[in-house]
C-alpha cells in the first residue's frame, strides 16, 4: 500500500488535475488519502457525495447536498493560495449528464493551473470515451499482507483474542483476497458465536471467499476432496510437485528461488489431469479457482480484455491460490480471424501476465490435444514445466485398479493380473468406469464383487485408445521429441 500513496503523491505533484480512483472501499480510501494529504502538507481535504454535500476542514459541510455540479464550481472558484483536494463519492452516476461532463472537461485545463486535485471514487470505470485522455485512472488495491496483519492485530488487542504470531499469520493468509469490510464481518460473526477470534475463524473466512469467487462470471471456487493418494501412477509429476510446494516458502525466497509459475499437463482424456489439478489444491492447502476460459469471451469490443484484467486481477488478490484452466486447447485453439482477434488479445494477456507475476498463484493449465495450442503458450517461462501424461503401463494400472476396488470394496479378494493383462490402452479413467461396471453386475445378483465381473466388464467397455487412435499416436510422437518430460 506504501507503494500505491507514493504514485497517488506524485500525480498530485505533479498536478494531474482529475484522478479517477476505482474502488469499492470508500471508508479505507478515506483513511489512505490521509497519508499522502498530510505528507503533501494539502491545506484542505474535502470529501462530496450527494446526501451528506461537502465534508472536511470547512465550515460549509452539508453544502452543495444532492447538488454534484455546485461542488464542482466550487472547487473550479477556489482561490489558488489554499491547496485543496476534492474527494468526490459515486460521480459515475452524474457522470452522463452534459452540463457535468462539460464542467469536468473544463476543470481538466483549469485545475492545471492550481494547486488543487479532483479525486472521483467509483467501484466503475468511466462510461465516456471523450474524457479518457483528460483523466488518470487508478485501482485501489485489497489489501496487503501489511494491512490484513494490522487489521486483525488491532482486532484481536481490542477484543482479548489473544493471537499468538502463528495463529495470526495464518489467519492473515486466509483473509488475502477479501476487503477490509468483509474481513470485519467475519471477525464479528467469529465474536458473536465464540466471543472472540482464533484460528477456528479460518472456515469462515473461506466460505466468504467463495461467495465473493461467486459474484464472478468466470473464476468458480473449486472445493476439492481428492488427494495425491487418489491418484494411481505418475510418480515423476508427484515427486516434482512435492517439491515445488517447498519453493512458495520464506526460505524458498531467502535462497533465491523465485515463486513457481505453473504447470502445463498434457495427454489422452481420462489419464488424470484434473484429478491432479484437484489433489495439489487439498495437498498445498490452497484454494483452487477454476477458470472458465469460454465466459471470458464476450460479444461486446473490449469487454474481454477487460474480463481478463478482472480475472488475473481477483486471482492476485486471493494469492496463495491456484488457478486451474481446464481445457486451455479449446479456448485458445480457434481461428483468431473468426472472433476479430478477440481470443490472440486475451491470450496475449494471459500470457504477459504469465511470465511477468511476482504473485503466489500457481497456474495449472490441462490440454487434451496439442496441436491446437498456440506455439507461444508452449515457449520456456510461462510455465516451469510441461509434464505428458500417458496411458498408464501395467504397473500404474494395476495401482489403480487397487485404488479404486479398495475405495468402493474394501477388503476385496481376487488377483487382477488378468485384468491387469486386459487393459492395456485403458486411461484411469476408464478403469474407475470398468470397476463401477463390475460392482453394477455384482450388485444386481445381490453378491460380493468377483474377478469375473471386472472382466466382463472391460470386455464391453471400449478404450479412447481405439476409438481415438490417430490422436493419441500424434501426442505420444509429440512427447517421444523432448518437448515434454514424462509424468511417470
Amino acid at each position: 500500500m506504501e507503494e500505491w500513496c507514493k504514485n497517488l503523491e506524485l500525480l498530485i505533484k505533479s498536478r494531474t488535475p482529475i484522478i479517477w480512483i476505482k474502488t469499492k472501499e470508500e471508508e479505507r480510501l478515506q483513511k489512505i488519502l490521509n497519508i499522502p494529504i498530510k505528507r503533501l502538507n494539502v491545506k484542505r481535504f474535502i470529501s462530496w457525495d450527494c446526501v451528506n454535500g461537502i465534508k472536511g476542514t470547512l465550515n460549509e459541510e452539508g453544502k452543495f447536498s444532492n447538488n454534484p455540479l455546485g461542488v464542482l464550481n466550487w472547487i473550479k472558484e477556489q482561490s489558488s493560495d489554499i491547496s485543496t483536494v476534492l474527494l468526490v463519492k459515486d460521480f459515475h452516476k452524474f457522470y452522463d449528464d452534459p452540463s457535468i461532463s462539460r464542467t469536468i472537461k473544463e476543470l481538466s485545463f483549469l485545475l492545471k493551473e492550481t494547486s488543487h486535485n479532483l479525486l472521483i471514487s467509483s467501484h466503475i470505470l468511466p462510461s465516456s470515451e471523450e474524457l479518457d485522455d483528460l483523466m488518470t485512472i487508478v485501482n485501489l488495491p485489497l489489501p496487503d499482507q501489511k494491512e490484513l496483519k494490522n487489521l486483525i492485530r488491532t482486532i484481536s488487542i481490542n477484543t482479548d483474542s489473544n493471537l499468538d504470531e502463528k495463529d495470526l499469520n495464518e489467519l492473515v493468509n486466509a483473509s488475502s483476497g477479501l476487503s477490509e469490510i468483509k474481513i470485519k464481518q467475519v471477525t464479528a460473526k467469529a465474536l458473536t458465536k465464540r466471543g472472540k477470534i482464533s484460528k477456528e475463524d479460518i472456515q469462515d473466512i473461506i466460505d466468504e471467499k467463495k461467495q465473493v469467487i461467486a459474484r464472478s462470471e468466470i473464476l468458480e471456487f473449486f472445493e476439492s476432496n481428492s488427494s495425491q493418494n487418489d491418484i494411481g501412477g505418475l510418480k515423476v509429476l508427484k515427486v516434482w510437485l512435492k517439491q515445488r510446494y517447498r519453493a512458495f516458502s520464506k526460505e524458498a525466497r531467502d535462497y533465491g528461488l523465485p515463486i513457481p509459475r505453473g504447470v502445463l499437463l498434457v495427454g489422452p482424456q481420462g489419464t488424470g489431469k484434473s484429478l491432479t489439478a484437484k489433489s495439489i489444491s487439498q495437498s498445498w492447502s490452497m484454494p483452487l479457482l477454476r477458470l472458465d476460459v469460454g465466459r471470458l469471451f464476450s460479444s461486446l469490443v473490449g469487454s474481454s480484455e477487460a474480463r481478463t484484467r478482472e480475472t488475473i486481477s481477483r486471482a492476485e488478490a486471493m494469492s496463495p491460490c491456484i488457478l486451474w484452466i481446464d481445457e486451455i486447447d479449446k479456448g485458445f485453439g480457434g481461428d483468431a480471424r473468426s472472433d476479430g482477434g478477440t481470443s490472440q488479445r486475451v491470450l496475449a494477456s494471459l500470457l504477459t501476465w504469465m511470465s511477468e507475476k511476482e504473485s503466489a498463484v500457481f497456474v495449472i493449465a490441462t490440454a487434451n490435444a496439442i496441436d491446437k495450442l498456440p506455439a507461444e503458450l508452449l515457449r520456456k517461462g510461462r510455465f516451469d514445466e510441461i509434464f505428458f501424461l500417458d496411458l498408464p503401463n501395467s504397473e500404474e494400472r494395476l495401482s489403480i485398479l487397487n485404488l479404486h476396488l479398495e475405495k468402493r470394496r474394501p477388503g476385496f479378494n481376487f488377483p487382477l493380473s488378468t485384468i491387469v493383462d486386459r487393459t492395456d490402452g485403458y486411461s484411469g479413467a476408464e478403469l474407475e468406469q470398468a470397476v463401477i461396471e463390475a460392482m453394477h453386475f455384482s450388485f444386481s445378483e445381490n453378491r460380493e464383487i468377483m474377478e469375473k465381473d471386472l472382466i466382463k466388464a472391460v470386455s464391453e467397455l471400449v478404450p479412447l485408445s481405439r476409438t481415438a487412435k490417430e490422436q493419441i499416436d500424434s501426442l505420444k510422437e509429440w512427447s517421444s521429441t523432448g518437448r515434454a518430460r514424462p509424468a511417470s
